[in-house]
């Protein structure tokens, strides 16, 4: 089983740092109670949820070879349920995302793994004093595996607890926990590695041109297992789109579920469909 002595992780206020730079008050909001409710009314039933992209790069830790090269490829959409406001001002969806990892540059084009991740969701939006959006939090019944059988079943469920919320005029901070269960029996060692929740921040240096995302999470041991993720979104159009190149580096552990165990650090670049539907936190519809 491959190793790293070497580890991202023994920075682990690299996020802080990063939130502290950006996290100015947010000012000049305009997306009021009236507006978001609006707004809820006019979104389409069915959107993109995560990025849908397609990617492909190389190691940076190992020989780069048809083996250790491949492709990976995301598709994940959103479906509300009901848009009508239900009690507590709560609304209904669910979610779907697939993220399949293909080795393209072998004889066969095989693919790897393949994991599905279905979800049940509950939004709500925060509001302040001046009645203005303050942030979106959701909870989440979530399932996740890989759809195979025997040895080579991975799959866990959780009660997923999130929460967006803008800490400047183009960056938001996402706060992701979770309450996992029904794991022990395919992946015993699996929270050693995705710990219990990961935060995210998202920044644009420059609206709906250029723009860096950074993930970081962190197993339940004090050790180095865990995962930093990073993605810089570049706009090649001119006209305003949802279509993107993307740069990815993935550096630590459990990127899939197959090889949780197993620190990866890769480097891709490929098309993204680019999500929007955190926007308005920004002041943005």
């Amino acid at each position: 089983m491959y190793t790293n002595k070497t580890s991202l992780f023994k920075f682990p206020a690299l996020l802080l740092i990063i939130t502290c730079i950006f996290s100015n008050s947010v000012k000049g909001q305009t997306l009021t109670r009236e507006a978001f409710k609006d707004t809820m009314q006019q979104i389409p039933y069915f959107t993109i949820h995560k990025d849908n992209y397609f990617i492909t790069g190389v190691p940076t830790n190992k020989e780069i070879n048809s083996t250790t090269a491949n492709a990976k490829y995301q598709v994940s959409f959103k479906q509300m349920i009901t848009r009508d406001v239900l009690p507590w001002e709560t609304y209904l969806f669910l979610t779907y995302s697939q993220k399949a990892f293909w080795d393209v540059y072998k004889d066969s084009y095989p693919f790897k793994e393949i994991n599905f991740n279905p979800t049940l969701g509950v939004g709500k939006a925060f509001f302040d004093k001046n009645d203005r959006i303050r942030g979106i939090g959701n909870l989440y019944f979530e399932h996740e595996s890989n759809g195979r059988d025997s040895i080579y079943s991975r799959s866990w469920n959780r009660l997923s607890a999130e929460y967006h919320r803008a800490v400047g005029p183009k960056t938001i901070l996402t706060i992701k926990g979770w309450i996992p269960f029904g794991y022990k029996s395919g992946n015993p060692e699996l929270l050693n590695y995705v710990g219990l929740g990961e935060l995210t921040v998202a920044h644009d240096f420059r609206e709906d041109k250029f723009s860096l995302e950074v993930k970081l999470r962190k197993g339940l041991q004090w050790d180095a297992k865990g995962m930093l993720r990073t993605r810089f979104y570049y706009r090649p159009s001119k006209h305003k789109s949802n279509q993107y190149i993307m740069l990815e580096w993935f550096a630590g552990q459990a990127e899939n579920l197959i090889n949780y165990e197993r620190f990866t650090s890769m480097v891709r670049v490929g098309y993204v469909i680019k999500t929007d539907e955190l926007n308005f936190l920004k002041g943005r519809k």
